[in-house]
């Protein structure tokens, strides 16, 4: 693990659904924009970086930035290793081999509230959903993730800004 706490960047929707971007382009474009430490994880829009001013700030330029290098409306979570930590700590299930374990993490803290609402009456033997600080922890059977009622529920009826990372990928990132 690494003794700094970097920002990290996590981008959503990136290389599904068309929108195909390259780990070294997405470093470039971060490397441009004045951050450095620039680092990517894994091909699912992972990038940790150091770089001064607001989150806001930072988050309207990489929207900005990326939106126009790749042709698409780019959408990001900024978050930092130090929450991250947290967040995998908290993690409040075991990790059963038959199941995937995610956190979602939203863009505003109070639309946690809005995607736990859509967790009610889960058949818990396919799937979980816990609220956690700022994050909702989900457990899903393997191959069943874009299929769940959950996932179904917040596809079809949120206008939350979310993104979703394996516990394994957020592992990664410190």
């Amino acid at each position: 693990m690494s003794s700094t706490n970097l920002s990290i960047a996590l981008l959503r929707g990136v290389n599904v659904g068309g929108v195909t971007v390259k780990s070294q382009a997405l470093a470039d474009v971060f490397r441009g924009l004045g951050f450095s430490d620039v680092k990517t994880v894994l091909a699912s829009g992972n990038v940790l970086f150091s770089g001064s001013g607001s989150r806001t700030e930072q988050t309207t330029a990489i929207e900005k930035a990326l939106s126009a290098e790749f042709g698409y409306t780019a959408r990001v979570i900024l978050t930092d290793q130090a929450a991250v930590r947290q967040i995998v700590e908290a993690y409040p299930f075991d990790e059963i081999d038959d199941r995937q374990p995610y956190v979602v993490f939203v863009s505003e803290p109070g639309d946690i509230r809005s995607l736990a609402d859509q967790a009610v009456d889960l058949d818990e033997s396919i799937e979980r959903v816990r609220a956690g600080d700022g994050v909702l922890y989900w457990e899903v059977k393997k191959g069943l993730s874009t299929d769940s009622t959950f996932s179904k529920r917040t596809a079809k009826s949120t206008p939350v800004l979310t993104t979703t990372r394996n516990l394994r990928t957020l592992r990664k990132l410190l």
